[in-house]
C-alpha cells in the first residue's frame, strides 16, 4: 500500500515538473519575435550563435533580449539595446561600416577581379596555342625500301 502511494506521488511530482517545464518553454516562445531574434545575436564569451549556446553568459544575454522584446521594442531597438549592453561583438552580422565594410566589399571585388583576369588572359592563351600548333614540325617522309625492311625485321624480333 505504501509503495503504491509512493509511486503515485512520484508520478504526480514528475508530471507536474514536466508540465511546468513545458509551460515555461512555451512562455519563452510566446514572447513575440524571440526565436527570430535569437539567430541575429552571438554569445560574447563563446563566440557562437546565441540560439545554440547554454552558457551563463548566453542565458544572461537571452534574458536581457527577452526583457527588451517584452517591452515591445522593434528589432532595430533590440539590436541597439544589445549593442549598448554587450558591445558590437553581440551582433551575428557585423555592421557595414569602418573596417567591417571589407567583409561585404572584398568578396565581390575578388570575384570580379578574377573574372577580369580570365577575360584578359584566355584570348592570349588561345592565340599562343594556335601559334604553337602552326609551328609544329612537318610529318617525316616514309622510309626508303632498305630502311623499311630493316625496321620491320627489328620490330619482328620484339613481337
Amino acid at each position: 500500500m505504501l509503495r503504491r502511494l509512493l509511486a503515485v506521488f512520484v508520478t504526480l511530482a514528475l508530471s507536474a515538473a514536466l508540465a511546468g517545464g513545458a509551460l515555461a518553454g512555451s512562455a519563452l516562445a510566446a514572447t513575440p519575435g524571440y526565436t527570430a531574434a535569437l539567430s541575429q545575436f552571438m554569445c560574447v564569451s563563446c563566440h557562437e550563435p546565441l540560439e545554440l549556446v547554454d552558457s551563463p553568459q548566453a542565458i544572461s544575454e537571452q534574458q536581457y533580449m527577452r526583457s527588451l522584446l517584452a517591452k515591445g521594442l522593434d528589432m532595430a531597438q533590440v539590436k541597439a539595446g544589445m549593442v549598448a549592453q554587450y558591445g558590437p561583438a553581440v551582433l551575428a552580422q557585423p555592421p557595414a561600416s569602418g573596417f567591417n565594410l571589407t567583409v561585404y566589399v572584398l568578396p565581390p571585388v575578388v570575384f570580379l577581379g578574377g573574372v577580369a583576369l580570365l577575360l584578359f588572359t584566355l584570348p592570349k592563351w588561345r592565340a599562343r596555342s594556335r601559334r604553337a600548333a602552326q609551328l609544329m614540325l612537318p610529318v617525316a617522309e616514309p622510309l626508303a625500301g632498305t630502311d623499311a625492311q630493316r625496321l620491320d625485321a627489328e620490330l619482328d624480333r620484339f613481337i
